[in-house]
């Protein structure tokens, strides 16, 4: 008597090449100690230099925070942006001049699969690169804000997801490393001016105002002045946050619907 095996598929998770995006990159970032340095650093370093300009600066009686409480407390949210932008963008433009994304989407890997694991693994270092900025702005520094400092690593952390998520999108136009870094002044810059960190966006003229509402930063800096006047976290300070977390699924949607393979 014959006895035959049949041989049953092994399963495999549909999120596996997911989870080894993921874990490439962050191996890949494990093993390159100057960008660990710059996003881990940067921001901190950033926000102490923004100490000493205003450790001086008299205090206004009227107001219940002091300058560098105001605006350290919207730099939070901006700094981890700018740096998250700036590495995403050039290290996807990176992996797409040394050839691995070509590789990569000649496999049955998605887009979406692609691009959520170099947002994941970049999500985690900006969570990581948030969480250290906020320490070293209350803890060394003396950050005063009426809410839970909690509130504000949260911020930033989304905040910095959502740079993450906008350099995935911006590297997809760029050709070069070069072209990368150009859509900063294009993307980011005019995010800075608008987002109430320099004038309030109640004061800006009418049709600035209309560009500033379709911004994320703004709903970011928003959410953090909530938290620097507010004990509580309040329903605008979530209504922000979910802004801000839709903008980065837009971008990370759209970065997908523009990722093509590119043939010399």
């Amino acid at each position: 008597m014959t006895t035959t095996l049949e041989a049953t598929p092994q399963q495999t998770s549909p999120l596996r090449p997911y989870f080894a995006t993921t874990g490439r990159i962050l191996r890949q970032l494990r093993n390159d100690h100057r960008t660990v340095a710059m996003i881990l650093l940067v921001p901190a370093l950033l926000m102490v230099l923004l100490y000493f300009i205003y450790v001086n600066t008299p205090t206004d009686p009227t107001e219940p925070l002091s300058l560098f409480d105001r605006v350290g407390i919207s730099m939070l949210g901006i700094l981890p942006f700018i740096v998250m932008f700036l590495i995403t963008a050039i290290a996807m433009q990176r992996e797409r001049a040394s050839g691995t994304l070509e590789r990569l989407l000649s496999t049955p890997l998605s887009k979406l699969d692609l691009l959520a694991g170099y947002g994941t693994a970049f999500s985690l270092a900006a969570g990581a690169q948030a969480t250290v900025a906020c320490l070293v702005a209350f803890g060394l520094l003396g950050l005063d804000a009426a809410g839970n400092p909690g509130w504000v690593v949260l911020i930033a952390v989304l905040d910095a997801i959502c740079g993450v998520a906008l350099g995935l999108l911006a590297s997809a136009f760029a050709r070069t490393e070069f072209q990368a870094v150009q859509f900063m002044p294009v993307v980011v810059a005019p995010q800075i001016f608008l987002c109430g960190l320099l004038v309030p966006r109640g004061q800006l003229p009418g049709w600035l105002e209309v560009i500033s509402n379709v911004m994320p930063l703004s709903y970011a800096v928003d959410a953090l002045q909530q938290v620097s006047t507010n004990p509580d976290a309040s329903g605008q300070m979530w209504r922000d946050l979910g802004i801000v977390a839709g903008f980065s699924i837009v971008a990370l949607c759209l970065g997908a619907a523009t990722l093509r393979r590119r043939t010399a």
